[in-house]
């Protein structure tokens, strides 16, 4: 086990230093004065060459990105034209409409984000694996034809489709919620359930037909299996057989597929939070793209890699708790 971990944080370090070489140059390398829109459109070419001078851009590539580094470990000194800023570490840099860290910047708008993300998360695990265990229980039945067929309009219909149609009908006809206002945990938690109870069920039901599908397959493969049918013939019951040995077996492929949609709920927050105006990191990374704040986008591009690179290495220990085999490999 030790020796997995360590070949694990050996690949985890290096897979982040390629994703802070790739942001790096979409940053550094796009096309643009970075210089001009840092320093903002009324400076005088004086002030802009002061910039550039600030951000290294005359320097060679290598000495830029070292500066690069240097900022994310130690902090950097930012020029405006008019001041010089320090960025504390971890610096992703300063925005250029407001001037803030943009480090500090997505730490304000991560609970809301955080908290869209991890009632989602839970509401597809319950939703997605109960179907898919339902479904490979009823084989063959009513149930389970009733049940692939909601998983397969689910995983059809895009996120903003269903955000929209939720809202319609029940906010707008049937009057059963309010209209979504995102409101704090710690101001009051019920009413912050309360609204976020759309925008959960919005996210997590593309994601729970994904889940669902999977589940069933794993179920169905593992309830084929010798010691499934050792386990009927000696007349253990079937709830015993499904929940106790069956589940346990099908979950280790759910693990990894858990990882790996942190990127497809990144993106499913993004629309989410949009449509639903919760003032969380995808609302804020739509405002930057539409007002051309570089280093807003790059930051949530990096911390966004760096979660799902982190998320993966976890998902490959938890595989490897759940599947000794893997640790063999």
């Amino acid at each position: 086990m030790t020796s997995f971990v360590l070949r694990r944080l050996g690949g985890l370090v290096l897979t982040l230093f390629v994703i802070s070489v790739l942001v790096y140059a979409v940053f550094y390398l796009a096309p643009g004065n970075v210089a001009q829109l840092s320093c903002g459109p009324r400076c005088s070419p004086e002030q802009v060459r002061q910039v550039a001078s600030q951000l290294h851009l005359d320097d060679p590539l290598y000495v830029r990105y070292w500066h690069f580094l240097t900022g994310l470990f130690a902090g950097q000194d930012y020029s405006t034209g008019t001041a010089v800023l320090h960025c504390d570490a971890p610096c992703l840099g300063l925005s250029y409409q407001s001037d803030q860290e943009v480090t500090q910047l997505l730490l304000d708008k991560l609970p809301a984000s955080v908290s869209l993300a991890a009632g989602a998360v839970v509401l597809w695990l319950i939703l997605g694996v109960g179907t898919g265990i339902l479904s490979a229980w009823r084989r063959g039945g009513l149930t389970e034809r009733v049940l692939t067929t909601l998983t397969l309009a689910g995983t059809a219909v895009p996120v903003f489709v269903v955000g929209l149609v939720l809202m319609v009908l029940v906010c707008g006809q049937w009057e059963l919620l309010p209209f979504p206002q995102y409101v704090p945990f710690g101001e009051d938690p019920e009413q912050w359930a309360w609204n976020l109870l759309l925008p959960w069920v919005t996210l997590a039901l593309a994601e729970a037909a994904t889940f669902a599908r999977m589940t069933r397959s794993s179920m169905l493969e593992t309830l084929a299996e010798d010691h499934i049918r050792t386990f009927r013939a000696y007349g253990v019951p079937e709830r015993t057989i499904v929940g106790r040995h069956a589940l346990r077996g099908a979950l280790a492929p759910l693990i990894a597929l858990n990882a790996n949609h942190i990127g497809a709920l990144v993106g499913g927050s993004v629309l989410t939070e949009s449509l639903f105006g919760i003032p969380g990191i995808g609302r804020e990374l739509v405002h930057a793209v539409q007002v051309v704040d570089l280093p807003i986008v790059v930051g949530v591009m990096l911390a966004v890699g760096f979660a799902v690179v982190f998320a993966n290495a976890v998902a490959d220990l938890l595989y490897a708790v759940a599947d000794r085999r893997v640790v063999l490999s």
